[in-house]
């Protein structure tokens, strides 16, 4: 093998080697993208985790607030019955 002969395989082996290089930067950066993206979507899970349990704690009061009212209407409307009851004594 001449000298001419090693020096162009070496810069065969260097363009590979500048080639692999150049692979293994464009795949870290896109893990470091997918990281921080992955980041973010954690960080917005946690947002929406809170704002769903705020939520559901609204929607729990508003429906003992339902029940509160529908538990008071039956009360006035057994009150008005009873009322009802009393006036057809009378004039019975």
């Amino acid at each position: 093998m001449e000298k001419g002969e090693k020096t162009s395989q070496y810069s065969g082996w260097n363009a590979l080697n500048s080639e692999e290089t150049d692979q293994f930067q464009l795949l870290e950066e896109k893990i470091d993208k997918l990281i921080t993206t992955i980041k973010g979507l954690k960080t917005e899970k946690e947002s929406l985790n809170e704002k769903l349990q705020i939520q559901e704690e609204k929607l729990t009061d508003l429906t003992r607030e339902v029940e509160g009212l529908k538990s008071g209407r039956d009360k006035a409307r057994k009150r008005i019955v009873s009322l009802l009851e009393k006036i057809e004594q009378i004039d019975g």
